[in-house]
């Protein structure tokens, strides 16, 4: 490997290089069958309650979106909480690259630092296809489809001192893991092409921001639902931009679990990430 790759992919990236080199299929190797347990919101006689339902998914049709995980960003305490995520966000996706899985990072406004990859270029290389409804650039706050969201994020950094709000990053952290089957974009349609071509029809979306990015990118939850994909959010490998001095004035934690709330009841159930790591005992 010349070092000009191994600075692309990152400690995470060559981890995940070598398990994807171990893996092999042939023609006999069964269909995986992953097993979720999949929370959403019920509203019943005027109040909200969890329900888990299991869902079958065939691993081969699945595929988890990595939104935003940038290697910098203005807000400190948000790159800090990222970063936290790493390690168990790589050992997640390695086991279900193992078993299937398709992995996209999406690591937004950075394609040029990926171009002429192999992972960039098979997403672009995948023949159009016409989508049941547009695909916006952002999926903003739809009130005919969801309430407000239960969190004021305006001025979103929790830092004592917040930096200049401007752009920081120029790439996903190196420590994600980048396997050689992985595909990377930025754009609804390139991903939406890109499923279609991969038969593609379950999306797993993690990374960040829980309120901001992964509900509004043009590969976001939003746009996701509306193309008619089967979707969950990975509850634990997600992030809010949200401030504990702002309304409802709750903790950062609990903030993010009341937009996580907030999505089981308007959009897609959630998952705890190790579900795509999971085989049914029917597979």
């Amino acid at each position: 490997m010349t070092r000009r790759r191994a600075a692309l992919y990152g400690l995470g990236g060559l981890a995940a290089i070598a398990a994807g080199q171990r893996l092999t299929r042939t023609a006999s190797t069964p269909e995986a069958v992953l097993r979720l347990d999949a929370r959403r919101r019920i509203e019943e006689d005027g109040s909200v309650s969890a329900v888990v339902e299991t869902t079958l998914w065939g691993a081969s049709q699945t595929a988890a979106i990595v939104c935003d995980m940038w290697d910098d960003h203005y807000c400190r305490s948000s790159v800090r909480r990222m970063v936290a995520m790493i390690p168990r966000m790589n050992r997640v996706l390695g086991a279900a690259r193992e078993l299937g899985v398709s992995v996209v990072h999406a690591p937004s406004g950075t394609m040029d630092f990926y171009a002429g990859t192999p992972q960039r270029e098979r997403v672009t290389a995948a023949p159009h296809a016409e989508p049941p409804v547009p695909i916006a650039k952002w999926c903003h706050l739809d009130p005919l489809s969801e309430g407000p969201l239960p969190i004021r994020d305006e001025d979103p950094c929790d830092d004592e001192v917040v930096r200049e709000r401007k752009r920081f990053y120029s790439r996903q952290h190196p420590d994600i893991g980048i396997a050689p089957e992985d595909g990377i974009s930025d754009d609804g349609q390139e991903i939406y092409n890109y499923f279609g071509a991969k038969a593609i029809s379950n999306v797993v979306l993690m990374g960040v921001h829980t309120n901001l990015c992964v509900l509004g990118r043009s590969f976001g939850i939003r746009q996701q639902v509306r193309l008619g994909h089967n979707v969950v959010l990975a509850r634990d490998l997600t992030d809010s931009m949200y401030d504990p001095r702002d309304e409802p004035f709750v903790s950062h934690d609990d903030g993010t679990a009341l937009v996580i709330d907030h999505i089981e009841r308007y959009w897609c159930p959630s998952i705890v990430s190790t579900d795509l790591t999971r085989r049914s005992e029917a597979s």
